[in-house]
């Protein structure tokens, strides 16, 4: 799909229910607001990733490896940066402490307690007791089983909890955000809960929120870096952050009620921007973004919203010198670079393939997990008649996206017209070899 000002809506992998949002600044706002964090619990910042589902859910997890979820709902329900540092400490705490991997053990042990009371139940029908008595220890064996599993996650919950705080005290930074953060849970669970008062502790996944703001809160205050306040740098970086969030996924209604014309701040021209060039109003966004070039005629993202809303407003021409120098701004942002590729191969000019191709290929040598950069460099082979790499480029594609089926025809293709035993010939041997495996897995499950 066609990314919109570097908010790429990018297929989701089947391990992740929901689609991706890629988006240059907000990544490198993950990763600056992140790195102390991470460097506090024990991890290269360069390895672990902050992936942005579009769910408007109030969520955060971790799914195996060094990637931590955020739903695009939980940036939304954030006030400041801290509460943000407080959710991405408590998911690192799930990393460090190998919980996906040890997640196997509590459901072991669950699974052991079903399977004795089925043994016990039905031994208890055939000595004479009858269907009830054994239908008893059936269920009484169920709900054992339920609330071993459930114990086994709130305990990991909870390490996940101290772990966090201690990431925090690490890294010089106060705990607010978090005791802040759970207070907004906790509402959620009064807003969800008829009688919250009687909300039974051991029937949850997760400890109550005011347990957790009970345990946690007197350590934070504790912590000589409780009242010290945020790095306002990053402040400002996230209410853009939140802000061009809001104007890209909400009706633009909602965004105007956010963020009204009065409103003349950095992040309510960003949010207005998006909302306006969503509903279709070139001019107004365009407008909107001429406020933001005001303010900071250099800052690369300005420049890329400039770029991009004039390339979907049918100027690719005109877009090109914006998106440039976002890209030269931005020390060559692959994902700014894929959108300038675009813009050069949309203006239908053959002068400007070279520099097309050239762009396009260091994008996806600095991010190879971008299906839309492979695709305009599909296009750019094609056009240059180069079919088995700009068939290798289509196979990287559909491989990104979750299509096994058509990466195989895809990679299968260019491996005839490829060199043996090239780099690009391996390349494609590699993902014809996946893309079989993926699609033999999906037959087993079938059947």
């Amino acid at each position: 799909m066609t990314p919109f000002a570097g908010l790429a809506m990018l297929l989701a992998q089947p391990a992740v229910a929901q689609s991706v949002l890629r988006d240059a600044e907000t990544e490198a706002f993950f990763r600056d607001a992140s790195a102390p964090l991470v460097e506090a619990a024990g991890l290269k910042p360069g390895n672990v990733d902050i992936v942005l589902l579009n769910d408007k859910s109030i969520n955060a997890f971790v799914a195996g490896g060094q990637a931590i979820y955020i739903h695009s709902g939980l940036i939304r329900a954030s006030d400041n940066v801290e509460q943000f540092q407080g959710v991405v400490a408590h998911e690192l705490g799930h990393i460090a402490g190998g919980h996906i991997i040890r997640s196997s053990e509590g459901a072991n042990a669950a699974t052991s307690i079903s399977i004795l009371s089925l043994l016990l139940g039905a031994a208890a029908m055939a000595a004479g007791g009858g269907g009830d008595a054994g239908m008893a220890i059936l269920m009484a064996g169920q709900q054992a089983a339920m609330g071993k599993y459930l114990a086994f996650s709130r305990a990991q919950e909870s390490s996940a909890d101290l772990a966090g705080a201690s990431y925090l005290l690490k890294s010089h930074l106060s705990g607010r955000g978090s005791i802040e953060f759970f207070r907004k849970l906790m509402q959620e669970e009064y807003r969800y809960s008829s009688s919250y008062a009687s909300l039974d502790p051991y029937a949850q996944t997760h400890p109550l929120s005011r347990d957790r703001i009970a345990i946690l809160e007197d350590g934070y205050k504790a912590s000589p870096y409780w009242t010290k306040p945020s790095d306002p740098a990053l402040q400002a970086r996230f209410l853009r952050i939140k802000a061009k969030l809001t104007g890209y996924l909400e009706d633009p209604v909602v965004t105007q009620r956010l963020y009204p014309e009065s409103d003349q701040s950095v992040p309510a021209h960003y949010a207005r921007a998006y909302a306006w060039h969503k509903a279709a109003w070139p001019d107004k966004a365009a407008a909107e973004t001429g406020a933001l070039m005001k303010i900071a005629p250099k800052d690369p993202y300005f420049l890329e919203l400039q770029g991009q809303i004039l390339l979907e407003s049918g100027k690719p021409k005109e877009a090109i010198p914006a998106l440039r120098e976002a890209v030269a701004r931005s020390n060559g942002e692959p994902l700014i670079a894929a959108i300038l590729g675009h813009a050069l191969i949309a203006t239908e000019d053959d002068s400007n393939y070279a520099e097309a191709k050239k762009v396009l290929r260091i994008a996806v040598q600095r991010d190879n997990n971008n299906p839309f950069a492979w695709y305009q460099l599909g296009i750019v082979y094609e056009h240059e008649g180069d079919r088995p790499r700009a068939a290798l480029a289509t196979a990287e594609r559909y491989s990104l996206e979750g299509q096994p089926g058509p990466a195989m025809h895809s990679a299968e293709a260019a491996m005839k017209g490829i060199p043996k035993d090239t780099p690009d010939w391996i390349r494609a041997q590699d993902i014809a070899m996946t893309s079989r495996d993926a699609m033999d897995d999906k037959k087993h499950k079938k059947r």
